[in-house]
């Protein structure tokens, strides 16, 4: 986990109007976010889509992906799902020098226990051959991973080395903060409370945003790491209304906007999401101006 520090940023699948991928916008995006100072890559999360894409279609954005990054900075898969046998498989069988770790998120729909889901990320842990780090997004999966849970399977299982935790409340944050093993690393899955985790000694975060603005939020998580709060704060603060605004209307809807607005990809999304409405999308470009313009 220590490659795995800092602004990672849960990659887009970009499209075209037929909805078939588009390889090169992809690539242009990898360009983009490594250009930007971005510290690690994260593939076929929530943010890309990937319920919609086939297993062909997952194959090829990983290989885009390696392609474009050609090494430059670590990659991490995004494998989940609600069938621990099928999921377990998919760890199992997942070999690649390429990725550093899983991201695997906790069941979804089915509303398991804490027993369930413990035994789920114990039965993954089982035949994993990369590290895991958990991730906890109540606001999808329809349950919440309690700290306790989360603990219990940091203590028990050494290949489970952290968590995306996505769940928007300081208080569970700080409670995991307090208590996790050493070696264990809470990463922000929740850009609004990004930096906050960080200066709560949080590793970092797996960013949204960060991909649209990779060069700003990546200083702010780099100016909280190092404890310079005036700097991160003020990062924050002229940020935080874009935060909001590519939410609004879903994900990865508003962050698709944004790579319209900037030429790097169409803001095309899959059923059943469709695209941002023309008032937000005026919205989000008005944002954006900003922090492109170039003074002279």
């Amino acid at each position: 986990m220590e490659r795995l520090m800092g602004t990672g940023v849960a990659l887009v699948t970009p499209f075209n109007t037929d909805f078939s991928i588009d390889t090169e916008a992809l690539s242009r995006i990898v360009d983009y976010c490594i250009d930007g100072g971005v510290d690690y890559l994260v593939v076929l999360g929530t943010t890309g889509e990937s319920v919609t894409l086939n297993k062909a279609e997952k194959q090829l954005v990983m290989e885009t992906v390696v392609k474009a990054n050609a090494g430059r900075l670590p990659l991490v898969l995004g494998i989940g799902g609600n069938s621990t046998y099928r999921v377990a498989h998919e760890v199992q069988s997942f070999q690649s020098d390429d990725f550093e770790a899983i991201l695997s998120v906790s069941p979804y729909y089915n509303k398991p226990t804490q027993e369930g889901i413990y035994q789920h990320f114990k039965a993954l842990s089982e035949v994993a051959t990369k590290p895991i780090i958990l991730y906890n997004v109540p606001g999808r999966t329809g349950s919440n991973m309690l700290p306790e849970t989360v603990l219990r399977l940091a203590n028990d299982f050494d290949n489970i080395v952290g968590i995306k935790e996505a769940i928007g409340d300081m208080q569970q944050v700080k409670q995991l903060i307090n208590n996790k093993p050493s070696d264990f690393h809470v990463v922000s899955g929740d850009d609004i409370t990004a930096l906050e985790t960080v200066l709560a000694g949080g590793s970092g975060v797996i960013s949204v945003l960060g991909q649209g603005l990779p060069t700003e939020f990546s200083r702010m998580i780099r100016a909280g790491l190092k404890g310079d709060k005036t700097t991160a704060q003020e990062l924050h603060n002229r940020m935080s209304e874009g935060m909001n605004l590519i939410f609004e209307e879903g994900n990865p809807a508003g962050i698709k906007s944004i790579f319209e607005t900037l030429g790097l990809s169409s803001a095309v999304v899959r059923l059943p999401l469709v695209e941002a409405t023309e008032n937000l999308k005026k919205r989000i470009a008005t944002f954006v101006k900003p922090f492109f313009e170039v003074t002279a």
